[in-house]
């Protein structure tokens, strides 16, 4: 008929033998069925096209990580992109797996971050609701301009207003692939040192967006895990440079 228009992914998809890495990481929580593990910037959660190691995953291998159906993802249960540091939880069985992932399709896991954006919200606080899915024209990136929509809800509430600066509270209801960013950009928040979506700053190097807090009831029992992550370093010193 013409005027189709296909989407095709010519890579090759290279199956990667994992094997476990030494990396220092902090684990903010951890028993026999689960740990939270606070990632450092510039880390990729799992083996991908162009990662192939030095990842959370091989880094957490020796830790009895397990549950999920894509060998390369043992047991990880929600991401963070590469350069937005933070919480995270982890698998340690199938069974926990799988109860990890019915709280968050219940939307029992509460994600807070942190985000440092240039300009100031209209209100202290607001609710993002608009579908996110692959951009019609360029598909390494996530619109709102997409041909596959899926729901997307994000809040926000101020923490500190800075001279042309916000820090914001991110708190996900949804958890689409850079949902926060791409969000924060529709409203005119963008992301300080974010490339991609907001507003690029070579001296930090990395999106200011950090995940600060975990919390979601134990999928064994129901008892309230809870963590936080303080600012890196790195952000710590650009908050304090669009404070002065």
């Amino acid at each position: 008929m013409g005027g189709e228009r296909l989407e095709v992914d010519a890579t090759e998809q290279q199956k990667v033998a994992l094997q476990p890495e030494t990396r220092e990481l902090r684990i903010a929580y951890e028993d026999e069925h689960l740990l939270v593990v606070d990632k450092p910037a510039g880390i990729v959660v799992h083996p991908a096209a162009g990662h192939s190691g030095g990842t959370l995953v091989q880094a957490l291998l020796d830790r009895g990580i397990a549950g999920g159906d894509v060998p390369e993802r043992p047991g990880i249960v929600h991401r963070l992109d590469r350069d937005t540091s933070g919480l995270l939880v982890v698998a340690r069985s199938e069974q926990a797996y799988a109860r990890l992932q019915d709280l968050v399709r219940e939307r029992a896991l509460d994600r807070r971050y942190l985000a440092l954006v240039r300009g100031r919200p209209r209100s202290r606080s607001g609710r993002i609701e608009a579908p996110i899915g692959r951009d019609r024209h360029d598909p390494l990136r996530r619109s709102l301009d997409t041909d596959t929509p899926r729901e997307a809800i994000t809040h926000f509430e101020v923490e500190r207003l800075l001279p042309k600066h916000t820090l914001l509270s991110i708190r996900l209801e949804t958890g689409r692939t850079h949902q926060i960013r791409v969000h924060l950009a529709a409203i005119e928040l963008p992301v300080v040192g974010d490339p991609a979506y907001g507003v690029p700053d070579p001296e930090l190097g990395r999106q200011f967006l950090h995940a600060s807090r975990l919390s979601f009831p134990h999928p064994f029992g129901g008892a309230t895990v809870e963590a936080e992550s303080p600012l890196p370093d790195d952000l710590q010193a650009a908050l304090a440079r669009f404070a002065s």
